[in-house]
C-alpha cells in the first residue's frame, strides 16, 4: 500500500494525528483497567519479599485484589462487547462483479489512476449519496443476505495484496440518470478515500469508534433480565464515556480524510466534476419529487413502484424541460447512461425500489399480497383511481356520520349513490353566515375557557398549553370544513389503528434493526385542513372520471393527476381551497360546467 501511505503522509497529517488521539484514549482506557490489577502485584510482591508487611499493608491487598479484579472482569466484559458487537450496516443491494463487469472495470480504473486501493464491493444505495463503508469488523461475518455470495465474488475480484478495503456504496439515481463519464466524476473523491482508509492508525482507530458505538446499541437494547439490565448499564455507561472522549478527534480524523481524498481527486476528470456536481443537485431534486409525490401515495395503498430509478430519469427530464435546468440537454441524453454498466439494469432498479420502499415507508421484508409492485403503466389506474375512490368514500361515510344529508333541496328527487353536489351543499356557505357562525363559535369557546379557569384547580395550565399548540393550526374560515376534516382525520387514526402490523424479520436475519423502520421518514404528518383539501379534490376527480370521460393520470414532478379532454388539470386546486377555507364554491361550480362535470351524478366508490 506504498501508494496509499504516500497520500496520508501528503495530504492527511491532520487525519493522521486525529487518529492517533482516538487511539491514545484507548490506550488510556487500557492502562486505567490495568492500573488496580499492577497496584495487586505490586502489593503481593512486596508481602513476598518481606517488604510490604504489616496490618495495614494486609488490609490494603484485601482491598485491592478484589477491586482489581472486579476492574478486570468489567473491563474484559466491555472489551468483549466492543469487539464483538456488529456495527451497523448501512442497507444496501449488493452488485457482484458478474452482473456488472464494466462498472466493476470503470471502479479499478479509477482506483488504478488515483494510486489507492480498489473498494473490496461495489453496492447501491436508493438515495441520493455515495460513500465508502468498512466491513471488515470481526464481529459482521457473512451478513445474513441471499445475496452475499455474489457480493463476496465481487470482493475477492478487488481485493489488493490481501487487504479488504471498503465496499462502495453507490447511489443507485446517480447510476441511471448520469452518463458514463459524470458518474466517473462524481465517484473520484470517493474512491480516493480508500488510500487513508488503508493506513493502519486511521483503520485501528475507526475500528475502535465503530465497536464502541455497536456497543452501545447492543447494551441499549430492551427485553433483558435485571441482572443483565444492570451489567449492560455500566458498559453502555462507560463506552458512552468513551465515545464522547473521541467524538471530537473522530469528527476532525474523517474530515481530513474527505479533504486528503479530494485533494487526491482533483487530478481526475476536474472540468467533468463541475457539470457533474450539477447533476448531482438536479438529480436529488427529482428524486426527493419522485419519492414524497409519487412514491409515497403507492407505498401507503400497499403497493411499491418497482422501477423507481428509471421513474427518476423521467422525472428529471420534465423537470429540466419545464424549468430549463440543462444546457444542451439533448446532446448530453445522446452519451452513454451510467445504468448501461450493468448487465441486469431492470433487475437492480426493481431491488432498489423494494428496498427504497423499506426504508422510506417501512413495510413487510418480503412482496406479498398486501405488499406487491406496481408498474408505472399500471400506476395511473391501480394506484391514482384507487385512491381517489377509497378518499372520496371516506368523505362520504364522514357526512354520513355527521348527518349530512344527500341533498338540500327537498323538493330535488332522492338520490341513492354518492354524488358531488352533497359536497358542495354542505360546504358552501355565504361568506357573512360563515362570519356570523365563526364569531358565535369562537366567543362561545372563549366563554367556556374563562368558565373554566375560574372553576380550575391548578390543571387549566397543561389546557391552555394545549391551546397555544392548536393556534399554530387556526381553523378555516369555513366551520362546516372544521368539523369535517376532524371527522376525517378521525377516521384516519382510527383505519391506522385496525391495520395489521407489518411483516418484520427477526434481528437475527436482518441486516438492520427493523423495528426502527422506517429509518427515513418522508413526510411528517399532513393536517385536518391538507386531508380535508385532499378528500374534496378525490371526489371532484371521481366526478369528472364518471361524468365528464376524465381519466387518471401520473405526472412525474406532481404526483396524481386529472386528465380532462387530453390536458392536465392544473388550475383545480385553487378553486378547492376556495370552497374548503371560505365556504365559496362558486369557482369550482364554474370550473364543473365548464369542463362538463355534472356534480349531481352519482358516482363509483370502493
Amino acid at each position: 500500500m506504498t501508494g496509499s501511505g504516500m497520500g496520508v503522509e501528503a495530504g492527511a497529517p491532520a487525519a493522521r494525528s486525529r487518529a492517533l488521539a482516538v487511539l491514545r484514549i484507548r490506550s488510556r482506557a487500557v492502562a486505567v483497567a490495568l492500573l488496580p490489577a499492577a497496584v495487586a502485584v505490586v502489593l503481593l510482591a512486596g508481602a513476598s519479599t518481606g517488604h510490604l508487611v504489616g496490618p495495614a499493608w494486609h488490609a490494603a491487598r484485601w482491598v485491592v485484589i478484589p477491586v482489581a479484579v472486579l476492574v478486570l472482569l468489567g473491563a474484559c466484559a466491555i472489551a468483549l462487547i466492543v469487539a464483538r458487537a456488529r456495527p451497523a450496516v448501512s442497507p444496501t443491494v449488493p452488485i457482484a462483479e458478474e452482473s456488472a463487469p464494466d462498472l466493476y472495470r470503470m471502479v479499478r480504473d479509477l482506483a488504478d489512476r488515483l494510486a489507492v486501493p480498489a473498494p473490496s464491493a461495489i453496492a447501491l444505495t436508493p438515495d441520493c449519496d455515495s460513500w465508502l463503508e468498512d466491513r471488515t469488523h470481526p464481529a459482521h461475518g457473512p451478513p445474513p443476505s441471499e445475496d452475499r455470495d455474489d457480493e463476496l465474488a465481487g470482493a475477492h475480484s478487488l481485493r489488493r495484496r490481501g487487504t479488504a478495503a471498503p465496499v462502495l456504496v453507490i447511489g443507485s439515481p446517480f447510476l441511471w440518470w448520469m452518463r458514463v463519464g459524470e458518474l466517473r466524476a462524481v465517484l473520484a473523491p470517493v474512491v480516493a478515500g480508500t488510500g487513508p482508509s488503508a493506513h493502519p492508525d486511521i483503520a485501528a482507530a475507526r475500528r475502535f469508534v465503530r465497536g464502541l458505538d455497536a456497543a452501545v446499541a447492543v447494551v441499549s437494547t430492551p427485553g433483558r433480565c435485571p441482572l443483565t439490565r444492570v451489567v449492560c448499564a455500566g458498559v453502555g455507561r462507560v463506552a458512552r464515556l468513551l465515545l464522547r472522549s473521541c467524538q471530537e478527534h473522530a469528527a476532525q480524523m474523517e474530515r481530513g480524510v474527505a479533504a486528503a481524498a479530494s485533494e487526491r481527486a482533483q487530478a481526475v476528470d476536474y472540468g467533468l466534476r463541475i457539470v457533474a456536481q450539477e447533476q448531482v443537485g438536479l438529480a436529488y431534486a427529482g428524486w426527493d419529487r419522485l419519492l414524497t409525490r409519487v412514491a409515497l401515495p403507492a407505498w401507503r395503498m400497499g403497493r411499491w413502484p418497482s422501477r423507481l430509478d428509471a421513474g427518476v430519469v423521467a422525472a428529471l427530464t420534465e423537470l429540466s424541460r419545464r424549468d430549463r435546468l440543462a444546457e444542451g440537454f439533448a446532446s448530453r441524453l445522446g452519451e452513454r447512461p451510467a445504468c448501461d454498466l450493468l448487465e441486469e439494469p431492470g433487475t437492480v432498479d426493481e431491488a432498489a425500489s423494494f428496498l427504497a420502499a423499506r426504508l422510506f415507508h417501512g413495510g413487510p421484508a418480503a412482496p406479498g399480497p398486501d405488499w406487491s409492485p406496481v408498474s408505472w403503466d399500471e400506476y395511473p389506474d391501480e394506484i391514482v383511481d384507487r385512491k381517489w375512490r377509497t378518499d372520496a368514500a371516506r368523505l362520504h361515510r364522514v357526512l354520513d356520520t355527521l348527518g349530512v344529508t344527500r341533498t338540500t333541496d327537498p323538493a330535488a328527487p332522492t338520490v341513492d349513490g354518492p354524488t358531488l353536489a352533497r359536497i358542495l351543499d354542505h360546504l358552501s356557505t355565504p361568506r357573512r353566515e360563515a362570519q356570523t357562525e365563526a364569531t358565535t363559535t369562537a366567543r362561545a369557546e372563549a366563554e367556556a375557557r374563562a368558565q373554566a379557569h375560574d372553576n380550575s384547580d391548578g390543571s387549566y395550565g397543561s389546557d391552555n398549553s394545549h391551546d397555544g399548540d392548536v393556534s399554530d393550526d387556526p381553523p378555516p374560515n369555513n366551520p362546516r370544513s372544521a368539523a369535517l376534516a376532524a371527522g376525517i382525520t378521525a377516521e384516519l387514526a382510527r383505519e391506522g389503528a385496525t391495520d395489521t402490523p407489518a411483516e418484520r424479520t427477526t434481528p437475527a436475519t436482518a441486516l438492520w434493526d427493523d423495528a426502527a423502520l422506517p429509518l427515513f421518514p418522508l413526510q411528517p404528518p399532513r393536517t385536518a385542513r391538507e386531508l380535508l383539501a385532499d378528500h374534496v379534490t378525490a371526489m371532484v376527480c371521481c366526478a369528472a372520471m364518471d361524468t365528464a370521460g376524465a381519466s387518471p393520470g401520473l405526472d412525474w414532478l406532481d404526483g396524481p393527476s386529472l386528465i380532462v379532454n387530453g390536458e392536465r388539470a392544473t388550475d383545480l386546486s385553487p378553486r378547492v381551497l376556495s370552497l374548503v377555507e371560505d365556504g365559496d364554491a362558486a369557482p369550482l361550480r364554474i370550473w364543473l360546467r365548464e369542463s362538463g362535470i355534472r356534480p349531481e351524478k352519482p358516482v363509483r366508490l370502493v
